[in-house]
């Protein structure tokens, strides 16, 4: 597994959800909150314990996307107030340089610029540490409503995620703080959008296959340190992915997450032998392996290709191939964190990407983040989700009761095809992931070529175009023309406002739900 870190951010696109996603059309996960009032009173909250790798979590189950509630009996999560990965990030250093002065953070130490998104516990906003240049995005949550919708528990679940993570493709939570009314996240702010976004400007709305494969490899890395530390996100899809100033990804919108118990465990990895012969065995061109011939339930079709190709074949014709093992070393073990005995009975999710297991209420574990792994992987190639049908009810029983089917056109690799294949397999206990995790996604021939250590060098498909801060319209040029915005947001604003003598008139009116 590469150990990799680096800076992170959040997205801005109108009609996003709370993450700074965009929805644009596409179904959301989560209804929709809006917070109101505000006092200018705050107190820094957050929790000074030790770093991610020494974070340890209990069996506990998450809240859902529908209201259905769940108890939890985890233990915090804990993170440590210095971040080693941010020791060269002005941002940090600029938070730290506030808390130091101030003691405690609040609203007064932020100017709000922007709206990005709303989504189910609270909305996003862009907004600009006074006396600096730094921008971030400050999630607002209403506490009140939050206890009102009982989501008191999952926005306690979010922070104390955030509060644990530290990786390259995950948030940074720079600080967080409650008042009176609100407590509010203070994260990256990513300029680039979201892949949904992003895929939606791409000729016939899907990626070329290389960029497919970093993009995968990215959000692979990112989910496969989430299980490490025991943590299933089970919300993946393009809206939640979010694109930096550099190109690179970061996942968001934890609030779905489950944790669980994991135990990291070191396993024998692949013999030399069994290796060389995976890299010099061809894929299986079997018809039944390129696209099923029959969609009756019986019909047994091969899952994946990959696996097959790991083990000699008995007769005369597979025979493998003499393979010279003289002055060969050892592979080393791999270490699988994949935690196998999380159960949760929730509903959770978004119905093109919930796993049957969700849907038919048998319980599931971290299985279904492999599910929607591989319903990402399908939508980046091919512009679309594969089960997706006329209305709620036809895409879970497409899920539940439809196979795989690929589309002509566009055109992709048969590894694409068979690693999708693969993930999308309805039976949990045979989805490629569900045992040895990441680990065994990552050795899948479709992902040859890539340095798994050094996947930040590589070159990102698109870097997105600065943004220009100094040219969002100030508050003054819009009052007229949003004059029936809501008072509420109004009085976050004045509130920060008042905290300071100095503050400028910098504040959008926003259109509050």
């Amino acid at each position: 597994m590469a150990s990799i870190a680096g800076p992170k951010a959040s997205s801005n696109p109108p009609q996003k959800t709370a993450n700074g996603a965009m929805a644009n059309g596409k179904q959301t996960s989560t209804e929709v909150d809006s917070p109101h009032n505000e006092a200018r009173s705050s107190v820094d909250q957050e929790k000074k314990t030790s770093e991610y790798g020494s974070v340890k979590s209990s069996i506990c189950r998450g809240s859902t996307s529908s209201d259905i509630s769940e108890e939890s009996s985890c233990n915090s999560f804990s993170s440590s107030i210095s971040k080693p990965h941010k020791a060269n990030d002005l941002k940090w250093e600029a938070i730290q340089v506030v808390r130091a002065k101030d003691g405690a953070m609040g609203l007064g130490h932020f100017r709000l610029l922007k709206k990005l998104g709303c989504g189910d516990i609270g909305s996003v906003y862009l907004s600009e540490l006074r006396g600096t240049k730094c921008h971030f995005a400050m999630k607002v949550m209403d506490k009140n409503t939050l206890a009102s919708r009982k989501k008191s528990l999952r926005a306690q679940t979010e922070r104390e995620i955030l509060q644990s993570l530290d990786h390259p493709f995950l948030p940074t939570l720079y600080t967080h703080f409650e008042t009176e009314k609100f407590s509010c996240l203070v994260m990256e702010f990513c300029p680039g959008g979201d892949l949904h976004t992003l895929r939606q400007r791409q000729p016939g709305k899907h990626f070329p296959e290389h960029a497919v494969k970093f993009y995968v490899a990215e959000v692979l890395l990112a989910l496969e340190y989430l299980h490490m530390l025991g943590i299933v996100y089970r919300d993946l899809k393009p809206e939640n992915i979010l694109v930096r100033e550099d190109g690179h990804i970061m996942l968001s919108d934890f609030d779905l997450s489950l944790r669980c118990a994991v135990s990291p465990t070191l396993v024998k990895n692949l013999s030399a032998e069994s290796e060389a012969l995976r890299k010099n065995t061809g894929y299986c061109v079997q018809p039944a392996c390129i696209e099923p011939s029959c969609i009756q339930p019986s019909c047994v079709v091969p899952t994946t290709c990959f696996a097959p190709r790991l083990f000699s074949s008995k007769s005369k014709k597979d025979r493998k191939p003499k393979i010279e093992m003289g002055n060969q070393v050892s592979p080393l073990p791999e270490l699988i964190a994949e935690p196998t005995d999380a159960r949760s009975m929730s509903f959770v999710g978004t119905h093109e990407y919930l796993a049957p297991e969700i849907i038919k209420g048998e319980g599931h574990g971290s299985a279904v983040d492999w599910w929607t792994f591989g319903i990402f992987l399908y939508e980046l190639l091919f512009g679309k989700t594969p089960f997706k049908g006329s209305a709620n009810r036809a895409t879970l029983f497409n899920i539940v009761g439809q196979p795989l089917r690929f589309p002509d056109a566009p055109v992709v690799s048969f590894a694409a095809k068979d690693l999708t294949r693969g993930l999308l397999v309805k039976k949990p206990e045979q989805r490629l992931g569900n045992e040895r995790g990441a680990t065994e996604i990552k050795q899948h021939p479709f992902f040859e070529g890539v340095n798994w250590a050094l996947i930040r060098c590589a070159t990102p498909p698109e870097i997105p175009k600065p943004v220009e801060i100094e040219r969002i319209p100030h508050a003054h040029t819009h009052a007229h023309a949003h004059a029936v915005a809501s008072t509420s947001l109004k009085a976050v604003a004045i509130a920060a406002a008042a905290a300071d003598e100095k503050a400028s008139d910098n504040y959008l009116e926003f259109d509050f739900f």
